[in-house]
């Protein structure tokens, strides 16, 4: 079905639900074929109704016992529901959940209800130190990750280490950051990803991992840390550091939420050819099977509201046709670059609008009313661009919402 929407001032925004319908049809007729990326979408938290009447907001945030009075704990749970069921994995308590505002009591229970869904393509979840009131020293951080690390394996998912923002508040040098992960997986059992966020995401980061000290705690035990995660929208930086990491069998999931396209598709980063890269063997990451070769796999906020275009694009990639996969993920990477468009931090607020837009809950906020730090344009924008890249299922829910809305 189509639908169009007339905007206030001129213009208009046409929603097509069928966009998708012929890649559909062409897998329908084509044979079975295996993943050749892990990929996990980390997915947002999703608030009440009467959050509105809250005065929160990020400079005045409410405490994590009042955001857990208002977090829409069904809806939540149902968007991770939603995800799996289109083939990804759920990165949860990270950043997408606006892990740095609800505190660890909070994310503790996302990990758990994450865990309670017994989901068919598992979860990873963020390790930190957010439970304890004051870093005091470098054993404290350690001992700090070792408790979350292990709830999260205790709940039945794998832990991704959280980047450690006392850290580079406290100056620490390249030996300290080698010094403390090298503690925290010494006491782990894997398999472990480490997280490298940049500042764009959250400023305090600035300067995280120094000289050499990324490629030093990746090389100081590959058997357990098998993975990182890398959200510093570099593409370039990427493959030069995912080749490190396909030299010692471990493997690059890309966080990079402007180039991702091309980064998963592989090859070098300026390429824009579709030419699919060999699948050079398997590796694994715990007891799951990952394919190797000169690509990224994927952890992407950008997952949370492209997850009907996305997972066809990547049973496209399986099957070896990569014209087809970049025609539904190149508009999807354009909607990327706007959801994540600076202030890049703000993010989350394009994920629950679209998500509201899709009837995936029964709004648009978030913590801390996030949702208010972008404006109508922005929202129009990321609409507009939703509907290009067949991220809207439902035309006439979504333009109904829409209008509602404009009104």
């Amino acid at each position: 079905m189509r639908a169009r929407v007339e905007l206030p001032g001129g213009g208009t925004i046409e929603i097509d639900d069928g966009l998708l319908d012929a890649p559909r049809a062409t897998l329908a007729s084509a044979r079975p074929a295996a993943p050749v990326r892990l990929a996990y979408a980390a997915a947002h938290v999703v608030m009440r109704d009467g959050y509105e009447a809250i005065p929160h907001s990020p400079e005045h945030p409410g405490s994590p016992e009042e955001l857990a009075e208002w977090i829409d704990w069904e809806a939540t749970r149902g968007i991770r529901a939603h995800l799996d069921a289109r083939g990804f994995g759920i990165a949860e308590a990270l950043d997408t959940a606006q892990r740095f505002s609800i505190g660890w009591t909070n994310a503790l229970r996302l990990i758990e209800e994450c865990g309670a869904l017994q989901l068919t393509n598992g979860f990873i979840a963020g390790a930190g130190v957010d439970h304890l009131e004051e870093v005091r020293s470098k054993t404290s951080i350690v001992d700090g990750v070792v408790l979350q690390a292990r709830t999260i394996q205790a709940a039945g998912g794998d832990a991704i280490l959280l980047p450690l923002a006392w850290l580079p508040r406290s100056g620490a040098s390249e030996a300290d950051y080698v010094e403390v992960y090298g503690a925290i997986i010494a006491e782990l059992d894997g398999p472990l990803a480490v997280h490298w966020l940049g500042a764009m995401f959250l400023p305090e980061l600035a300067g995280y991992f120094p000289g050499d000290s990324f490629t030093r705690i990746m090389a100081l035990d590959p058997e357990k840390v098998r993975a990182a995660k890398l959200s510093l929208l570099d593409a370039e930086r990427e493959v030069r550091l995912r080749r490190e990491l396909a030299a010692r069998d471990q493997v690059m999931l890309t966080g990079d939420d402007f180039h991702f396209a091309h980064l998963i598709l592989g090859g070098d980063a300026t390429s824009t050819s579709p030419a699919v890269p060999e699948v050079s063997g398997t590796t694994h990451f715990g007891e799951r099977a990952v394919a190797t070769g000169d690509f990224s796999h994927a952890l992407l906020g950008v997952l949370d509201c492209i997850a009907e275009p996305a997972s066809i694009a990547l049973q496209l990639l399986a099957r070896g046709d990569g014209a087809g996969y970049l025609a539904l993920m190149e508009p999807c990477e354009a909607l990327g670059r706007a959801v994540f468009e600076p202030p890049t931090a703000h993010y989350k607020a394009g994920l629950a609008f679209l998500a509201w837009l899709n009837g995936l809950q029964p709004n648009a906020m978030l913590v801390n009313h996030e949702e208010r730090t972008r404006d109508r344009d922005h929202y129009l924008r990321v609409t507009e661009l939703a509907a290009r890249a067949g991220a809207l299922r439902d035309a006439k829910l979504a333009a109904r919402r829409l209008r509602e809305w404009l009104a």
